[in-house]
């Protein structure tokens, strides 16, 4: 018997083979000679980082046969499918997001208009939707062929991180080259993550560098991770290898909400709330100079040790990152007596008041642990404009309307106890441990200001002095007169902190408070 004739595709065949085909060479980029040049250089590319970052199967593309429109310098010959960004949104831990990742593998993932209005368009539905939103950032920067068309590009990128700045969380992922005008998209986001190694932010490279300055400076020691997250604060994570950098990016989404409307996912919890830690009791030294630990103090009280620490490397002297309460959500603000003391000085500040202000916006409440000398003297920090520093972090609790709950430990001195906290600043529930120092100053300061006169006609001028600093630290180290006064709510023993916290935070869930009404805040910037 004969075969049968095989039959021809019918138009709608051929069309359908024809899509299909178009997807197959849209995900491979700039093709698979570039794709190896990325993987050689230790790089995944846009659509591996992309699936390594969402649920699985959950990506849905858009604007995957976008084409640039650009005919300058020989570019109508280098087109390629979805010109050098892949975006849409999918779900991580079944949650929505929106994210775009450029794809160094067409024309370097260099910025053009196209590719500017496929970013603007997931910045919009992420906003629309109310969802975070992630740029993972893999580029030469602008297209130089385009000239004002990428320019214009990446303010519309800009200006759309501005308006949803406060509205939806938005994160910035570094995986690779981020330079010159392209750093700004990043630094208007809420959280920046780099990858170790290979990515690096800078507004001038270092050609530009040795040309104007005659510095010799590579891209690492310019802008690499290192730098970002230990010099300038400028990054918040880092991250090893491409699968951690993924990991980070989720972890720290299960803190947050959807949007400054919502509250953040409450997690079930099985550490009980009234687990007492003894520990906490012996933990605070007797010497009043000498340093504990404040890393031990905040393991012990949340739930299961869990702490996501933010700007870790970055100003030491001060902590800030989330950790939960009972399965709620909480951003965590506490002094570092093992650096500098724990002293306020003007990275800390900026640093913690850009954490509250953050936690602010997007309902997460504040916990603080307060043991601090004062702010860093001299003149490195006053020329620094410690004052405008210091005066944020005091702006941005102050402003804070969200449940805020402060627990001081041991010091707590003159403008840095006011900024830290206090119940002047609007703090709902204010608790101290017996070994709180809540004054002007120390015990020996204070009597050199009060008594250096008075020494001077004393028969044993040490013996009087010594007799003044007793009757000061009598009066002074101790919580209990600012208890008198109400500026503390409670003396509490340290091995319930745990207990006392949550219970905080129980009763200041329903809390609503204003602030009167503003176009917006004229913060000391």
């Amino acid at each position: 018997m004969a075969p049968s004739p095989k039959k021809e595709m019918n138009n709608q065949q051929q069309k359908i083979k024809s899509l299909v085909e178009r997807r197959e060479k849209a995900r491979l980029g700039g093709g698979e000679v570039a794709i190896e040049k990325q993987h050689a250089k230790g790089k995944a590319t846009a659509r591996e980082r992309i699936a390594l970052l969402l649920d699985e199967g959950s990506f849905e593309e858009m604007d995957m046969f976008k084409l640039h429109r650009c005919h300058n310098f020989g570019m109508e010959k280098k087109q390629f499918l979805g010109d050098g960004v892949v975006c849409g949104c999918g779900t991580i831990e079944g949650r929505q997001v929106y994210v775009y990742a450029q794809d160094f593998t067409v024309n370097g993932g260099s910025l053009s208009e196209t590719m500017a209005e496929k970013i603007n368009k997931v910045q919009d539905l992420a906003l629309k939707m109310g969802v975070p939103c992630i740029g993972l950032n893999d580029s030469g920067g602008a297209r130089i062929q385009e000239g004002i068309n990428s320019l214009a590009g990446f303010a519309n990128i800009f200006q759309r991180n501005i308006e949803a700045s406060g509205v939806i969380p938005q994160i910035s992922g570094i995986c690779g080259p981020c330079a010159g005008g392209a750093v700004y998209s990043p630094a208007l986001t809420d959280f920046v993550v780099m990858l170790e190694g290979v990515s690096y932010m800078f507004l001038t490279g270092p050609k530009v560098v040795k040309t104007v300055l005659g510095e010799d400076v590579t891209q690492e020691e310019l802008g690499g991770a290192s730098v970002h997250s230990k010099k300038s604060g400028v990054c918040h994570f880092t991250a090893k290898t491409e699968e951690e950098f993924a990991a980070l990016i989720r972890r720290l989404l299960g803190y947050l909400p959807q949007n400054n409307m919502e509250r953040a996912p409450r997690k079930e919890c099985t550490d009980p709330i009234d687990r007492k830690e003894d520990s906490l009791n012996e933990i605070i030294p007797d010497n009043p100079n000498q340093a504990y630990d404040m890393y031990e103090v905040i393991s012990a009280i949340v739930d299961g040790g869990e702490f996501l620490e933010v700007h870790k490397d970055f100003a030491r002297n001060i902590i800030v990152g989330f950790a939960r309460f009972n399965g709620q959500s909480v951003g965590v603000v506490a002094n570092q007596p093992k650096v500098y003391a724990g002293v306020l000085d003007c990275d800390a500040s900026r640093k913690a008041a850009r954490f509250v202000r953050f936690c602010d916006a997007f309902n997460i409440p504040i916990v603080s642990l307060v043991d601090v000398p004062g702010f860093l003297p001299g003149t490195g920090q006053e020329y620094n404009a410690v004052i405008d520093h210091g005066a944020k972090l005091l702006f941005a609790y102050g402003e804070a309307t969200v449940p805020k709950v402060t627990v001081t430990l041991r010091k707590s001195y003159g403008g840095s106890h006011i900024v830290m906290g206090s119940k002047q600043l609007k703090t709902d529930m204010n608790y101290a441990w017996p070994s709180a120092e809540i004054a002007v100053m120390g015990a020996s300061g204070a009597v050199a200001v009060l008594a250096a006169k008075e020494a001077k006609t004393q028969e044993d001028p040490k013996a009087f002095l010594a007799e003044k600093e007793r009757e000061y630290n009598e009066l002074f180290a101790n919580p209990y007169k600012a208890a008198e006064f109400g500026y503390i709510d409670d003396v509490i023993e340290p091995r319930n902190t745990r207990l006392r916290i949550c219970r905080a935070l129980a009763q200041l869930e329903t809390k609503s408070e204003g602030r009167p009404a503003k176009k917006h805040s004229c913060l000391p910037l």
